[in-house]
């Protein structure tokens, strides 16, 4: 089966790795690029799925960090977002135990009714070994409180890309360099026949996969498939990027995002250097003004101008229509808040391998691939607004507006229950699933009037006593740990051992 993908960068390097290392022999894949297109290049934090990635392609950790300069992350550093003065890690990992199928932070709220209980934070191995600056690989053990987080990766996005080429071209897929300047559809089916380049010459395909980003060449400008617009939920439509010198000691083992005037900024630290950037909305600040922010909020000196992108919020209302798949900014967009852009690509390469078009495209696995993506934008999207919703920030027009909009009723749904129940609502695969919810609800100072009645079974001098001992084990097992800096100094030297 012919596969044609438009566009390089992470997401058509990324498919064309995993098609031709997942699905060898079954696909002839082709990814045409042109030196001349740039990319965005600043998605540089990850989530923990992205671990999984690179272990299905068979890719070693060590080597794929070291190629990316890459440093772990144990979770997301939200400052400022409720009100001015609050911090809360958003951890890649559990808080607490759960007890008889009743979760953690039930016990927990149930304690505030005898004093103030140590912040959440307290009670999560991630959040506190992300403050502490440490780092350990999670042990394979599901009953040690060791294994109840996970990791993701910080790395330099433009060597990614590159990083997935030289993998998928290894295995088989084949590169041309080139501008498509024409598209040329089946005058009877509709479906893509071929793309001519500026060349003249020409490729067909079955299958064709649209990752030429935002222009969206096959999907969005052929085929017409329309755009839904996020913008009025998710109002941060530009970024100033700026990249700094690193500080010397510890590393940080997270990504810090800071509420801003109009938006929010990012750190996230690198082995060779810091990327940082500005997320605002256009319509509460201008570039200029962005630009100065971001200066002044950086540490270190700047190693680059600041670069600004420009995007918008929202999703194509399919992602698969007739014989084209579109990944990537070419499917759609959702701002880097919770570092979601690369999973995105991820996931949607995945499923297109777990209904892969072996035969002959049928519309039921199209559907199907449609239902999931839309699925994920669609949490996503809620779990984003939420950051923004959830403020009692009343400062500038920006946050008077987030705080004041109305939402999606998908979310107000989900908040209604959390405030009268403490619940959160369940699904068996995707992402942020309880913990996540949890962490940015009790950090933006959202507390439950009520919650699980099984939690006051324990004697409230037992549970105190439980929590301290919780408390105490968490905080051992990061004494433990090494150093971040540490940690990784010990995988280089572990890997050129090993070379």
């Amino acid at each position: 089966m012919k596969i044609v993908i438009i566009g390089g960068g992470t997401a058509g390097w990324s498919a064309a790795a995993a098609i031709a290392r997942l699905l060898p022999g079954i696909a002839d894949v082709r990814v045409i690029e042109s030196a001349d297109i740039g990319i965005v290049g600043v998605g540089e934090a990850t989530l923990p799925h992205v671990r999984q990635f690179v272990q299905q392609l068979g890719i070693d950790e060590a080597a794929f960090m070291r190629a990316t300069h890459a440093t772990f992350k144990l979770g997301i550093d939200f400052r400022d977002f409720g009100r001015i003065g609050d911090s809360y890690i958003h951890p890649f990992g559990t808080f607490g135990r759960e007890l008889a199928q009743v979760p953690f932070h039930h016990f927990w709220l149930e304690s505030r009714k005898t004093g103030s209980p140590p912040d959440i934070g307290r009670f999560s191995l991630a959040v506190q070994a992300a403050r502490a600056g440490r780092f350990q690989i999670p042990r394979d053990d599901d009953l040690s409180l060791a294994s109840s987080y996970g990791y993701a990766y910080q790395f330099d996005a433009s060597l990614f890309g590159p990083f997935m080429r030289d993998f998928a071209q290894a295995h088989g897929a084949q590169r041309t360099e080139g501008r498509v300047v024409e598209v040329r559809q089946d005058p009877e089916t509709g479906d893509i026949a071929s793309v001519t380049l500026e060349s003249g010459e020409s490729f067909a395909a079955d299958l064709f996969i649209d990752c030429s980003g935002f222009r969206s060449l096959l999907l969005g400008e052929t085929l017409e498939e329309a755009w839904e617009d996020w913008s009025h939920w998710l109002p941060c439509d530009r970024a100033i990027a700026m990249p700094t010198a690193s500080p010397p000691g510890e590393i940080e083992p997270f990504t810090r995002a800071t509420a801003l005037e109009a938006g929010w900024a990012w750190r996230i630290p690198l082995q060779h250097r810091v990327g940082n950037g500005y997320v605002y909305s256009s319509a509460f600040l201008d570039d200029e003004t962005a630009a100065e922010s971001l200066r002044r909020t950086v540490q270190g000196p700047a190693l680059a101008d600041p670069r600004l992108l420009r995007f918008r919020a929202g999703r194509r209302r399919q992602s698969w229509v007739r014989n084209v798949v579109a990944i990537g900014l070419a499917s759609g967009f959702l701002e880097p808040l919770e570092s979601t852009s690369i999973y995105l690509s991820h996931m949607a390469i995945m499923r297109l391998i777990e209904l892969f078009p072996v035969g002959g495209i049928n519309p039921a696995d199209r559907a199907e691939f449609n239902r999931m993506v839309d699925k994920e934008y669609d949490r996503i999207r809620d779990f984003l607004i939420l950051h923004y919703h959830a403020t009692t920030r009343s400062d500038s027009p920006f946050w008077d507006h987030v705080r004041t909009m109305t939402v999606p009723d998908s979310l107000s749904g989900k908040m209604e229950m959390w405030k009268r129940t403490g619940r959160i609502e369940k699904y068996g695969e995707g992402l942020f699933f309880e913990p996540s919810w949890i962490a940015v609800y009790l950090g933006q100072n959202i507390v439950p009037e009520g919650w699980d009645t099984r939690a006051a079974l324990p004697e409230p001098d037992g549970l105190v006593r439980a929590l301290d001992g919780l408390q105490q084990e968490i905080g051992a097992l990061v004494q433990a740990m090494p150093g971040h800096r540490a940690f990784l100094q010990a995988e280089a030297q572990r890997l050129a051992d090993a070379a």
